[in-house]
């Protein structure tokens, strides 16, 4: 991992492309300041962490789901025989 310093009106630069800069800071909280392109999603990483898991959950099948396309297969299959 990379630790920068910076002081209030500084900023880093990432890439060739995203610039954060640090607007202030008031006792523990900083706040920051992002520019970059619209197609980089930026985010929090609390909500990306949500963000992750919904898609996993998303992308897997429920119980109910897969019974059900066993049963549509199922019968697929005796109609066939």
């Amino acid at each position: 991992m990379l630790v920068l310093t910076r002081k209030v009106n500084q900023s880093i630069v990432i890439g060739d492309n995203v610039e954060i800069s640090v607007l202030s800071v008031i006792g523990e909280k900083v706040r920051l300041g992002i520019q970059a392109p619209r197609e980089i999603p930026v985010f929090r990483k609390e909500v990306f962490i949500e963000i992750q898991a919904q898609n996993i959950e998303a992308a897997e099948p429920s119980k109910d789901a897969l019974d059900r396309a066993l049963d549509v297969i199922g019968d697929d299959e005796s109609r066939k025989g």
